[in-house]
Formats: C-alpha cells, sequence, structure tokens
C-alpha cells in the first residue's frame, strides 16, 4: 500500500455480502466497492456515465465470460470491476480506484482515480 498517504477505510471485508457493493466516500469522491464471489475487491466511481446517476454501488455483481463485472439498476449495462470498461459500449468507462484488503479491513486509496 506504499505510495498512497492515506487509505480511507471503507469496511470489513465481511460487511460487503458476496457479490454485492457498498458505497464509500473517498476523497471526497463516491466510489462503489464490490466483493466476488470468490472474496477478490474491487473499487469503481459509483457514477453511472450511461444512466446518469450514482447507483452502482447498488447494481448486480457477477460474471459474464469470465470477466467479474457489475450492472447498473438503471439499464443494466456490465461494467468490468477490473478496468471500469463498460461490456455493453466500449466507448464508455467509469474510473477504477486501487483497492486493498488488509487484517480484514477494505482500504481504497484515494484519488486520481483510473481513468
Amino acid at each position: 500500500m506504499s505510495g498512497h498517504p492515506t487509505w480511507t477505510t471503507v469496511c470489513r471485508l465481511d460487511e460487503i455480502e458476496v457479490e454485492g457493493g457498498v458505497l464509500a466516500l473517498v476523497g471526497g469522491e463516491a466510489v462503489a466497492v464490490f466483493r466476488t464471489h470468490d472474496d477478490e475487491v474491487h473499487a469503481l466511481s459509483n457514477y453511472d456515465p450511461i444512466g446518469r446517476a450514482s447507483v452502482l454501488a447498488r447494481g448486480i455483481v457477477g460474471t459474464r465470460g469470465g470477466v467479474p463485472y457489475v450492472a447498473s439498476p438503471l439499464h443494466k449495462q456490465g461494467y468490468d470491476l477490473r478496468t471500469g470498461r463498460c461490456l455493453d459500449d466500449e466507448e464508455v468507462r467509469v474510473a477504477t480506484y486501487d483497492v486493498a484488503v488488509r487484517d480484514g479491513v477494505v482500504l481504497v486509496a484515494p484519488g486520481p482515480p483510473h481513468a
């Protein structure tokens, strides 16, 4: 976790449902933090650029063709949890954030996010 002076503590890993998400405020930005079925943790901007609303933390987590993704609760576009790339429109992407789990606690690095 070096390289980031302060990480934001989000919650304990076991407080995020498997294939679920939570919302966190990280460096003044709304960040959606997700836990996959294999306990991988990913962080994306909460803002859905297609639906134009901050809703991704409430999306449905799963896999599509081996890619872990979240489906927006608005129009169901899928976003790759690893890269933020929209699986349904290659021109669209959401920002991703560095995330770590230390001693069972989920931490997210403040921006700048990875575009």
